[in-house]
Order: C-alpha cells, then sequence, then structure tokens
C-alpha cells in the first residue's frame, strides 16, 4: 500500500483564481501524485495550470472547513510555481505535472517536487486533531458507506475528540457532525466530493 499524506492542496484556474481543496498525495517515487475525482476544480485547474502547492496546516480546521464549505483561508503567491499557498501552513510543497495517467474516475497527476520550505515549528497532531482529518475523509465517502460503517467510525473517533479536544478542534468536529447530520436526514448533497 502507498504511503498516504493528507495535505491541502490550492490550484489556479487559467485566470490565477485559487481553489482550496484537501486531498490525500499519494508517494510516488520522489514524487506525488495527484488523484482528484471526476468532475472537479482541482483536475480541471490541474488541466488549466499544470502546478500545484500542497501545504501543511498546523490547525485541522482548515480540513474540516474545506470539506464544509468553508475554503476562505488566507493565502500568499508561491516561490517558485504558478501558483499560491496557504499563508498560515507549517510547511509546503510545489508541484509540478510531469504526466497524467488517465482514469474514468480519478485521473492521477504525477508531480515533481520541485521546491520545499518550512515556516513554523510544527508539534505534530494530537489525538483529536488526528480524529478530525479522519472524519474529514470520512465525510467525504458518506454515500459509499453503509450506516453501521459509518456510526462504527463515529464512536471511535469520538474518543479521541472527548479526551483531548480543545476549542478549535471541537469547532472543526462541529462543523463536521453538521456534515454528516445532513447526510443522515436525506441531504445527500452533504456527502458530495470535494
Amino acid at each position: 500500500m502507498p504511503r498516504i499524506v493528507e495535505t491541502v492542496v490550492t490550484t489556479t484556474n487559467a485566470e490565477g483564481t485559487p481553489h482550496i481543496a484537501p486531498l490525500g498525495l499519494i508517494e510516488d517515487g520522489d514524487g506525488w501524485v495527484i488523484a482528484p475525482f471526476k468532475p472537479s476544480r482541482t483536475l480541471d485547474n490541474l488541466i488549466a495550470n499544470p502546478f500545484a502547492v500542497a501545504s501543511h496546516p498546523g490547525d485541522v480546521r482548515v480540513f474540516a472547513g474545506c470539506v464544509t464549505g468553508r475554503r476562505d483561508w488566507p493565502t500568499v503567491p508561491a516561490d517558485v510555481v504558478n501558483g499560491v499557498r496557504l499563508r498560515d501552513a507549517v510547511s509546503h510543497w510545489e508541484l509540478a505535472v510531469a504526466a497524467v495517467s488517465e482514469d474514468d474516475v480519478r485521473p492521477r497527476f504525477h508531480c515533481k517536487v520541485v521546491h520545499v520550505a518550512s515556516h513554523a515549528a510544527w508539534g505534530g497532531y494530537n489525538r483529536a486533531e488526528a480524529a478530525v482529518l479522519e472524519l474529514a475523509v470520512l465525510t467525504t465517502r458518506l454515500s459509499m458507506l453503509p450506516p453501521e460503517k459509518i456510526d462504527a467510525e463515529l464512536a471511535y473517533l469520538d474518543i479521541a475528540i472527548s479526551k483531548t479536544a480543545g476549542p478549535r478542534e471541537l469547532e472543526a468536529w462541529g462543523w463536521l457532525m453538521e456534515r454528516v447530520e445532513a447526510f443522515r436526514s436525506g441531504d445527500k448533497g452533504a456527502a458530495r466530493k470535494v
């Protein structure tokens, strides 16, 4: 199984308008694969402008926010590629698309790393932050999973939230649970892919 790193990917369209999306990048030798679903703005942007920036935020609200429609996170210009990065990222990778493997569901953009930068010390995620990341991923797959799997995952993740969450993690958890509850009440749009 390949290594997957959860990041927040920024891409821009031909006019330079940025799009922010949480994505797991797939390790590919000394590069990374971005595999956005069809259709998606990330996919369209990579075709129009074959560069991306993978930002690593210390605040998991960015992941939860992006998944729940809160995408207004401050950005700054990338150092090397034509694009932007998250202003408050602890580090980032700038990527250039080197090849594309076509697929009917998730094309794979094979990217080479052209620049790496660190911006702040980072102490890692606590258990609540890790639970928020897992719930963010889970909420993008609600329509693909049986209800009992969703319930079991939520029960497990809630243990870490109840034991180690601070105000930021509780806010992020709340955003994500609103999405889960909307899906459960019949709003199938709540499980849309990002």
